[in-house]
């Protein structure tokens, strides 16, 4: 009797040293947990496609926090007060900086604060100037995340200097740059084997938007004309009327317009030019999602693709036309 309530005194004392080791366990493994998550980087970023590009090069190194929630137009976009306590949660802030996030700088000011990190992703990119009615003297075009050379290039250039802030994860930052930059290669590869030795030279385009050079010039397309006054802003009767004219003057046969935009006046156009329409994404709408960037390039691509098809066929056509009436 006394030898059977040793083993089960033993017994018991065994399971509770076993549960106190679980639970030490446990308890270093939260602590450690909470000290990774307490060391890890909040890094801002004001439009969406910021977000893909952080996304893709911290990976889980970092914590990646949008200064407005999805749905906002940056064209007309206020400043509210939970920008400002947003901003106070960033070690770091990841900008475009020449035009397309205006309210975001102007929060940046309000915050006054000398520790937060703003990196600007547009620092080393050779830019465009901007087009339309509404654009000053020096204005460039802001729309650089449409491109895919500028979209590597500014890749690169938050990967630097993340690396330069966070040394310790340089070579894991980089390395995943190279993977990102290496995706959007391919797809321009593609794009140029699919059009293969087509003959555009004959191609001229117009837009609603002064948001597509970067993506068009990298495959020799120059915009002949914009039609928005600015973003968003539907031009007036007369400056339709001049737009349809110059349409009609100039050869214009492509007119790309905004995919999540509500362009009446572009029906219009159609009708009284016989423009061709193809729609391209600006990809600053709907929700911040990691392949964003990814996913809308490659249908901006294959639009593309299609829309110089069409204008190679389309001065084929017009070539016979004019043997035949010779």
């Amino acid at each position: 009797m006394k030898q059977l309530l040793q083993r089960q005194l033993v017994k018991k004392f065994s399971t509770k040293l076993s549960l106190l080791k679980v639970v030490s366990v446990l308890g270093l493994l939260l602590t450690s947990l909470t000290a990774q998550a307490a060391d890890k980087l909040t890094i801002g970023i004001t439009l969406q496609p910021y977000y893909s590009y952080v996304k893709a090069v911290v990976g889980d190194k970092a914590e990646v926090l949008p200064l407005v929630d999805a749905g906002f137009n940056p064209h007309n976009y206020q400043p509210q007060p939970n920008d400002l306590r947003r901003l106070k949660q960033m070690d770091i802030i990841v900008v475009n900086g020449i035009g397309h996030d205006d309210f975001a700088l102007k929060v940046i000011k309000a915050a006054n604060r000398d520790d937060l990190i703003v990196i600007e992703a547009n620092k080393d990119v050779p830019l465009l100037p901007a087009m339309g009615q509404s654009v000053g003297d020096g204005a460039v075009n802001p729309h650089t995340f449409v491109g895919l050379s500028t979209t590597i290039q500014k890749v690169y250039t938050i990967a630097n200097e993340l690396a330069k802030i966070d040394p310790d994860n340089a070579r894991f930052y980089r390395k995943n740059a190279r993977s990102y930059a290496a995706k959007f290669r391919k797809l321009k590869h593609s794009a140029m084997m699919t059009l293969g030795d087509l003959d555009t030279s004959g191609m001229v385009v117009a837009t609603t938007h002064n948001a597509y050079g970067y993506l068009l010039q990298e495959f020799g397309v120059d915009v002949a004309a914009v039609i928005e006054p600015a973003h968003g802003v539907e031009p007036s009767a007369s400056q339709l009327q001049e737009t349809i004219e110059k349409i009609r003057n100039s050869g214009i046969d492509v007119l790309f317009y905004e995919l999540n935009m509500p362009n009446r006046y572009v029906d219009t156009i159609e009708k009284a030019t016989g423009v061709q329409l193809y729609r391209f994404s600006h990809m600053t709408h709907g929700p911040y999602e990691a392949d964003k960037v990814e996913v809308e390039m490659k249908e901006n691509l294959d639009t593309l693709v299609r829309s110089m098809k069409f204008a190679a066929e389309n001065t084929v056509k017009s070539v016979a036309v004019n043997k035949d009436g010779k």
